[in-house]
């Protein structure tokens, strides 16, 4: 844009050149028809084209003026951006929750006005809730009015999630909660389509993930949960790691939708609740823990799933579950009763070496997958109820302990 002027210059000078020659040549010329040269016509005409030429000046140079006051502006606009988050910055580190809690509100604004850095304002944010935080009185470290400083930058967020066709959304942005702190609070209905990762992140009370979508992937390894953590609802679109995940308290999972790649590997769970889940792709809790009880009643696995060396204290409960292609639960211990009454095997069916130490339930089971196996496997107390379990279309079948089923009869 710079060279706009320039080149006008150069342009008005080549034409009052050209206007100037003419001029000579036309008044110095012979003149060969009847008709002589009006003087006074010529310097019409010449006047006309300077003033236009004027014109055509005056329009250079506004314009510009006008780009060098928009670069001023623009300039005076990112130099009151930046001290509005240098003091809200500030306002964040201070002794006094109220201060701190205007920083937070300062922050949020300024991350709605600045689009360009959007992303460092609420990476800010999330670096407070990963502040050293003590939820007890009685220690030294304890900071009166911080939890309501949390709930809000908590609420805040997810009011920011809610609708991505706002201007001020937020839900494209990556979002980094590794061993961040969570005193209470929900992203219910939330909208994550960045990168989430909440490794490492504690939930020291109640927290609802219902009906969030997390299109981008989320990673909860190594996090806790000390209270109910309830995921009614979710969604995962992108892939989801749970592993090595400890939940205190009552878990729910309740009517979630995995579509891609799910991980709980050697998780730790007390109550579980799977019922009506649905896995389109992989499902792996390999190593998990379940003390207390576990539902998985009519969870729908599409993809491979495995539950090889899971450990399953009190109840385990897969009641109208249904396995498309393939389900593994080799080596796993079942030390309470175990129900798969009218569970549906479309897929292999593979009980490698898996234990039994209290009742087994497979009342009303179909197993129409090419394999079913308990080689292996172990009954080592209380008894196994197969009655109305059909076999269809497997090709390979090992009972182990269990009396077979005849193929095909009910």
């Amino acid at each position: 844009m710079w060279l706009v002027a320039p080149l006008a210059l150069i342009a008005v000078g080549a034409l009052a050149f050209g206007l100037y020659l003419g001029a000579e040549a036309l008044l110095t010329s012979e003149n060969t028809t009847e008709r002589p040269v009006d003087v006074q016509d010529v310097i019409k005409t010449t006047v006309t084209v300077i003033t236009l030429m004027g014109a055509v000046l005056a329009g250079v140079y506004a314009y510009r003026k006008q780009l060098l006051s928009e670069g001023d502006s623009h300039r005076a606009d990112a130099s009151q951006l930046a001290e509005r988050y240098s003091t809200a910055a500030e306002q964040l580190g201070h002794e006094q929750a109220a201060v701190r809690l205007a920083g937070v509100y300062a922050m949020a604004r300024l991350a709605d006005d600045w689009l360009h850095q959007r992303q460092v304002c609420v990476d800010v944010l999330c670096a407070y809730l990963r502040m050293p935080y003590e939820t007890d009185p009685a220690q030294p470290r304890f900071k009166a009015g911080e939890r309501e400083v949390r709930l809000n930058i908590v609420r805040i967020i997810s009011d920011h999630l809610q609708n991505p066709q706002e201007s001020t959304a937020w839900c494209h942005l990556d979002w980094d909660f590794s061993g961040a702190i969570f005193d209470g609070g929900s992203f219910i209905s939330a909208l994550f389509t960045g990168a989430v990762s909440f490794d490492g992140a504690r939930f020291v009370d109640n927290f609802s993930f219902d009906r969030t979508q997390f299109t981008g992937g989320v990673s909860l390894r190594s996090a806790r949960f000390t209270k109910r953590a309830s995921f009614f609802n979710a969604e995962f679109s992108g892939r989801a790691f749970f592993n090595y995940a400890r939940f205190t308290g009552a878990a729910s999972f309740d009517s979630a939708r995995f579509i891609d790649t799910a991980s709980f590997d050697l998780a730790q769970f007390t109550r579980a609740s799977f019922f009506g889940a649905r896995f389109t792709d992989a499902a792996s809790f390999y190593g998990t823990r379940f003390s207390e009880n576990a539902s998985f009643d009519t969870v729908e696995f599409t993809g491979d799933s495995s539950f090889d060396r899971a450990e399953f204290t009190d109840r385990a409960s897969f009641s109208g579950a249904r396995s498309t292609k393939g389900i593994t639960f080799t080596r796993t211990n079942f030390s309470g009763e175990a129900t798969f009454s009218q569970a549906d095997f479309a897929g292999e069916a593979d009980f490698y070496e898996a234990r039994f130490f209290d009742s087994v339930d497979f009342w009303g089971a179909h197993f129409t997958g090419a394999v079913v196996s308990f080689y292996g496997a172990e009954l080592a107390g209380g008894s196994a109820d197969f009655a109305n379990a059909s076999v269809h279309t497997a090709t390979h079948v090992d009972w182990g302990p269990f009396p077979p089923i005849p193929p095909n009869v009910s």
